[in-house]
């Protein structure tokens, strides 16, 4: 029943929610309801795959800030190929991560904190710590794709959806995927067998980076602007996402599709506080209870006899 209780979560949640306001399970709202984690939902696809393999990515956020702050400011030079280029450093970002963690044997819960600093300053330094602004007419011409509608269905979902699905692709057809599920169920036995863990880690911890710029790129674009604290507050839900969803701090269990659960888990919460008159003080709070909640029920205890 374990692999089974992040459906169960979710659709039991919706009947409850719907159960108070049966608008809430409107296509409509449901609809706007996934839009609306589009940029949680890029980041925590990323956590994932570092969460995957038995660490942690706590740089997520901070990258995604400095994202919609690089986006803001190369938009007027560099028009769409801004993207590419925050695309590019998040990459770069996630990757140092990554030799941090494998080359100098650094904690991953450190050694992403202290990128996720870097990745901070560098957002407050260029932005001089303050909000940025978007032209409309080049934010129309450079990411318009990315705001419309067709069909009644966002855009940016659409992209959150192939997002998903290529990162479904990476951890289940890809030679890279498999391995991060081996290293994450048993890392002595992957060792034994001859290939070079520390690269395979290295790419989920730069996939992780990459995948936050690109949540911050999609945020950039829907609020048309940046600032060094514009994602603040996605961390927790994020890793809450993938934790819900059934992907433990253990790894080698779960994967992208138990996250896009997670997310939705995380989305139906967020609205029943609302539904339910729960002050947004105690969101925090909430949260905070169903990430221990969530790490006592899904980690595998029997890789952790010791926990320090």
């Amino acid at each position: 029943m374990r692999r089974h209780f992040p459906w169960i979560t979710l659709v039991s949640l919706l009947v409850l929610v719907g159960m108070k306001d049966i608008t809430f399970l409107s296509p409509e709202n449901l609809v706007s309801l996934a839009s609306d984690v589009v940029p949680l939902l890029i980041m925590a696809v990323g956590m994932t795959l570092v969460i995957h393999i038995g660490s942690i990515d706590l740089s997520s956020q901070s990258i995604a800030n400095m994202a919609t702050v690089l986006t803001t400011i190369a938009l007027p030079s560099c028009g769409v190929a801004a993207g590419l280029l925050v695309i590019a450093v998040g990459l770069v970002f996630g990757a140092v991560s990554g030799v941090v963690t494998t080359r100098l044997k650094v904690p991953s819960f450190i050694s992403t904190l202290a990128v996720g600093g870097i990745a901070l300053s560098v957002g407050q330094y260029t932005s001089g710590q303050q909000a940025l602004h978007m032209d409309t007419a080049q934010r129309r011409h450079a990411f318009g794709w990315m705001v419309g509608q067709t069909a009644g269905i966002p855009h940016e979902l659409v992209l959150a959806l192939l997002i998903v699905a290529v990162a479904w692709f990476i951890q289940t057809r890809m030679v890279p995927g498999r391995t991060f599920k081996a290293i994450g169920a048993g890392e002595p036995v992957v060792v034994a067998s001859g290939i070079r863990v520390e690269r395979y880690k290295i790419l989920a911890f730069a996939l992780s980076g990459m995948f936050a710029a690109i949540a911050g790129l999609v945020f950039s674009v829907r609020l048309s602007g940046g600032s060094p604290t514009l994602a603040e507050g996605f961390l927790l839900p994020a890793i809450v996402a993938v934790l819900v969803g059934g992907t433990p701090l253990t790894g080698g269990v779960g994967g992208v599709l138990n996250t896009l659960v997670g997310t939705m888990i995380v989305a139906v919460v967020r609205a029943s506080m609302l539904y339910f008159s729960i002050p947004a003080t105690g969101q925090q709070i909430f949260f905070g209870l169903v990430l221990i909640i969530a790490i006592a029920t899904t980690i595998d205890r029997s890789k952790m006899r010791i926990v320090k």
